[in-house]
């Protein structure tokens, strides 16, 4: 016996619900926490699924470019062993620490964080609004795959400020970036076989000049 029109749209409804990633059988109600479940949850996996972990890749993995050999010496290498604002004054300092960062699949931050200095120089307020809404959706956005960590408040008052965005809209999440940088990856970094063995070539460098 065929099912009426009814029926059909009722069985419907009762086997498809859109449904957020990692709450399994809840429905989502796209709310800004369930989605940003999601986002994480899609996060953890890609990460899972690359083998995502602090140990570094193979140091014969991340070779650095010849380039950056012939204009870096080893006394500029290792004034990066001061402070984290000495690695990203030096243009090769932040290219090999983007190069750490992407074996911890965190290069993002360093993204985000060269993105917002970009933006703090612009004159032009069209050109603000415009790369204020990309960098929003690059890096702020819960529904991107390349979405910084920063409190609720502070994506909250970006979300407020985006109509009229200032070039200094992203200063607290900015901020924020460079502290979880700074915390967590500046010393696994500093640790790493990439920048060790850096210092070492650098090193052997010297010795032969």
């Amino acid at each position: 016996m065929e099912s009426s029109p009814s029926e059909k749209g009722r069985r419907r409804s009762e086997t498809w619900h859109p449904r957020c990633c990692c709450c399994g059988p809840k429905p989502c109600c796209f709310c800004w926490r369930c989605c940003s479940r999601c986002s994480r949850s899609r996060t953890v996996r890609r990460r899972r699924r690359d083998g995502f972990g602090h140990k570094t890749s193979s140091v014969s993995q991340l070779e650095i470019p010849p380039a950056h050999e012939e204009r870096l010496t080893l006394e500029e290498a290792s004034s990066w062993k001061r402070s984290f604002d000495c690695v990203l004054a030096s243009p090769a300092g932040r290219s090999v620490f983007v190069e750490f960062l992407r074996t911890e699949h965190s290069d993002e931050n360093m993204a985000f964080w060269l993105a917002c200095e970009e933006l703090k120089r612009e004159q032009s307020q069209e050109q603000v609004c415009e790369k204020a809404k990309k960098i929003y959706l690059d890096y702020i956005s819960i529904l991107s795959p390349k979405e910084v960590s920063i409190d609720a408040t502070v994506r909250e008052s970006i979300n407020r400020s985006l109509a009229r965005p200032s070039a200094h809209i992203f200063n607290e999440a900015q901020a924020q970036v460079y502290a979880l940088m700074h915390r967590d990856s500046y010393p696994r970094f500093l640790s790493s076989p990439l920048y060790r063995s850096l210092e070492q070539r650098l090193s052997a460098l010297a010795c032969d000049t």
